[in-house]
């Protein structure tokens, strides 16, 4: 029996073979892995304060980062479906805790920037492979299953915000980069070990009423304008959360309200370390309830909801911020509405353009959120002397607009493009007919 065969075989099997048992394997690995994006901010001011750098040019490590772990997910995907799930998280394991460690270390910005290569590199091995293999698992529930696996990557932070927080305070920030970059390659790698090639259940391809005629290629995907419609979608609403993800300590900063201490349920912490817990956890839930609504209610319909409320949050933590309770509940809404977009596109893209190039596809979408990034450092720049106002306006405005448009642009061209692969499906059979 080959490899092929044998993927079959279990693919509704028992074990760490079984569909569900790889779908989890797939949201550890994203949740150790989440630290280099969600922790982020928790650095940035021990580093300027350490190294006088300036927030604007330590933010741009936080780019280079995102730039590096979105932009080579297609490459990364493309090894994926040629040499399986388990080479390539394993190597993206090693640059994850070799990224950090790079941090630990940095005495100048190149290498800091240096570092932010490493990361990205492995947070994009580990990101594109998990999210491609759960499209590829779960035809029948891509929404879920994409959900699930990026709630991994949402909440895993949530878990770890607070003790890398506190052996911040305690140990120095550059102790805490060089502990939990070990911590975190470790883990990956020893799990990349149970990763196998994804072949979904005949069952579960059969149940999949949503899908689409054809499996397009990452080429014909490129040029189909419906593409470029999710594509510029996808980087109107993640700009307005990635500056929420990577601004809310300096923001919080500039507020007065990072250090004022937080009591809930039973539990004190300062407000920023209490509100990046909250916020990591609504980022995951938001990622499967969403896929799930987006299942049942359709991907446009749920779109059209969230990134409004998502638009709308922005303002709310623009006019009542000050407020230290506000600031928390308006934060993590942003977070609630924003995370979803990591379940959602990625489940469209495949009803869209099928599941067989589905790692590749979904992995050349997802670089849009490195398309996003760029205007990071740009929102530390216009918002000078604490002002964010234009930030967030900026922000709330493209996302609105991007929930308009699920609407009113890739919901009929959809439609159309439905129509016409089963026009032609149609004319196949009938050829085929006439021939026979």
């Amino acid at each position: 029996m080959n490899s092929t065969q044998t993927a079959v075989a279990n693919a509704g099997g028992t074990g760490y073979k079984n569909r569900w048992a790889q779908l989890f394997i797939g949201i550890i690995c994203m949740a150790f892995v989440a630290n280099l994006q969600y922790g982020w901010t928790l650095f940035v001011t021990p580093m300027d304060e350490a190294h006088h750098w300036g927030k604007a040019a330590i933010q741009l490590a936080f780019s280079i980062f995102i730039v590096t772990e979105t932009w080579l997910v297609p490459i990364e995907g493309y090894l994926v479906d040629k040499f399986g799930p388990r080479p390539v998280v394993a190597g993206g394991a090693i640059c994850a805790g070799l990224g950090w460690i790079i941090y630990s270390f940095a005495s100048t910005l190149p290498m800091l920037y240096a570092g932010a290569v490493v990361s990205g590199i492995g947070a994009g091995c580990v990101y594109g492979t998990c999210v491609g293999n759960a499209l590829k698992w779960f035809p029948d529930r891509r929404g879920l299953a994409a959900g699930l696996t990026a709630a991994g990557f949402g909440a895993g932070a949530a878990v770890t915000v607070i003790p890398i927080a506190n052996m911040i305070q305690t140990s120095g920030y550059e102790k805490t980069l060089l502990t939990f970059g070990i911590i975190q390659g470790v883990a990956i790698f020893v799990l990349s070990m149970l990763l196998v090639k994804p072949v979904a259940p005949k069952a579960a391809v059969a149940k999949a009423g949503t899908a689409n005629k054809k499996d397009y290629t990452t080429k014909e995907m490129l040029g189909m304008p419906i593409f470029w419609v999710l594509y510029v979608m996808f980087v109107l609403v993640a700009s307005g959360g990635l500056m929420a993800t990577a601004q809310l300590g300096p923001i919080a900063t500039d507020y007065g309200l990072a250090s004022l201490p937080v009591t809930l349920f039973g539990v004190t912490l300062p407000l920023l370390t209490m509100t990046l817990s909250i916020d990591n956890v609504a980022n995951g839930i938001t990622r499967p309830l969403c896929g799930f609504v987006s299942d049942k209610i359709g991907r446009e319909n749920t779109m059209f909801i969230v990134f409004i409320g998502e638009g709308l949050s922005l303002l709310g933590l623009m006019t009542w911020g000050h407020n230290m309770y506000a600031f928390m509940v308006f934060a993590a809404l942003i977070f609630l509405f924003w995370g979803e977009i990591f379940s959602i596109f990625p489940a469209t893209c495949a009803d869209i353009f099928g599941s067989k190039f589905a790692a590749g596809n979904s992995g050349t979408l997802y670089t849009a959120k490195g398309t996003a990034a760029l205007l990071v450092p740009l929102a530390s720049v216009f918002a000078v002397n604490g002002n964010w106002s234009r930030v967030f306006v900026a922000a709330a405005v493209i996302t609105i607009a991007a929930g308009l448009s699920a609407k009113l642009l890739l919901g009929p061209m959809r439609k159309r493009l439905l129509a016409k692969e089963a026009g032609l499906a149609q004319q196949e059979e009938a050829q085929q007919g006439v021939a026979a």
